[in-house]
């Protein structure tokens, strides 16, 4: 069982310069890429707008998507289909192109997240939908996930540019001291940005993602 993700920029065609957007994300991926490496294959811009990569376990997605989430400017908005299952390549004449159920169901997911954006949740941002060769735990398990990411996506976007970069730095295990030194402010304003933010429950959750719930 591998993670398929899809992602596309939200409005991009509202963008007042796309390829200074593209320039951006990219940026963004390649620093999570460097200070947490976990995905079997980074996003990697295919068509248009949309990006897809491979992870070797949800949590590894989970968490690599947060800090990308956290990682981009206020400027940028990216949502993440997730698809649990099958992976693989089908060599067509010269080149190859992506196959399985795992990218089928990131396509599911990535849908469904657009339609929940449009209607009951504005806020989320992912999903993840499990194959259906997948079992009936991982099924359990993608439900789970759902309920958890429609949450984080609340909090997370309701941040500011300057606290998704704080809540960055702390699940990267970062001092607050030192955050507050890379911001020009203080100590206790580090620690007021957060709590105003709700960061513990992100971090917290990050923590379980890594370490099974030791922080």
């Amino acid at each position: 069982m591998v993670v398929a993700v899809i992602s596309d920029i939200v409005g991009s065609r509202a963008l007042p310069d796309r390829a200074v957007a593209q320039r951006r994300l990219d940026d963004a991926i390649a620093r999570v890429e460097h200070d947490l490496p976990l995905a079997t294959r980074p996003l990697r811009i295919t068509v248009g707008d949309e990006e897809q990569g491979v992870y070797a376990s949800l949590d590894d997605a989970l968490a690599s998507l947060l800090l990308l989430r956290l990682a981009l400017p206020d400027s940028i908005q990216c949502r993440f289909g997730l698809g649990v299952g099958e992976v693989r390549t089908v060599e067509v004449s010269a080149s190859a192109i992506d196959d399985g159920p795992g990218w089928w169901a990131a396509r599911e997911a990535i849908d469904t997240v657009h339609h929940m954006q449009q209607r009951a949740a504005p806020s989320a941002r992912t999903w993840v939908v499990a194959a259906p060769g997948e079992d009936a735990v991982m099924h359990s398990v993608t439900s789970f996930a759902n309920a958890y990411l429609l949450a984080r996506d609340e909090l997370v976007g309701a941040m500011s540019e300057r606290t998704r970069r704080l809540v960055y730095g702390r699940c990267l295990r970062v001092t607050q001291r030192e955050l507050a030194a890379t911001e020009g402010i203080t100590q206790p304003g580090v620690s007021q940005a957060l709590a105003g933010a709700g960061a513990g429950a992100v971090i917290e959750g990050f923590f379980a993602l890594r370490t099974g719930g030791r922080s």
